[in-house]
């Protein structure tokens, strides 16, 4: 399981929470504030994406995104340019990588956690029946975009 530094406890030490009571603890204190669309580039129509919470530590933002694919729709071709955490609430994702091999399925109830940078772009398929479902916790540089464009290699992702 993953964690993540929350606080400090008794002699300034740091204390752990796992990331999924983060992420979920988050969700659930959160307002709901303004709707975005899918940073990344050409997403499907319909994919879109709702801002839940962000804060600023440091040079550091913590965004945490309600995300929705529709059935027959992607994310497009991208990557982050730092980690990404998640959860599926709903559906089935696909991830194919940068040479378009499909490299994982995840399933309602599994965590995500994205590697990052330009060698590791991706494109993440609806090839369900179902919408996508994703609650993401994205932890970027102060002021970058939650995804970048990534190169298509030329070929179908199947």
């Amino acid at each position: 399981m993953f964690a993540a530094t929350a606080a400090r406890g008794p002699g300034g030490s740091p204390t752990r929470i796992p990331l999924r009571t983060v992420v979920i603890g988050a969700v659930t204190a959160a307002s709901f504030l303004a709707c975005g669309t899918a940073g990344a580039t050409p997403a499907g129509p319909g994919v879109a994406a709702r801002t839940i919470s962000r804060t600023t530590v440091g040079d550091t933002d913590r965004t945490l995104r309600e995300i929705t694919v529709p059935h027959g729709q992607s994310t497009g071709r991208h990557y982050q340019g730092g980690p990404l955490y998640g959860i599926v609430r709903q559906g089935i994702l696909s991830r194919f990588d940068s040479t378009c091999a499909s490299d994982r399925v995840y399933r309602t109830g599994a965590t995500i956690r994205e590697p990052f940078g330009p060698d590791h772009g991706h494109i993440g398929p609806n090839l369900g029946d179902t919408p996508i479902d994703l609650y993401v916790l994205c932890v970027l540089p102060h002021g970058s975009p939650f995804s970048e464009d990534a190169p298509n290699p030329g070929r179908p992702f199947r």
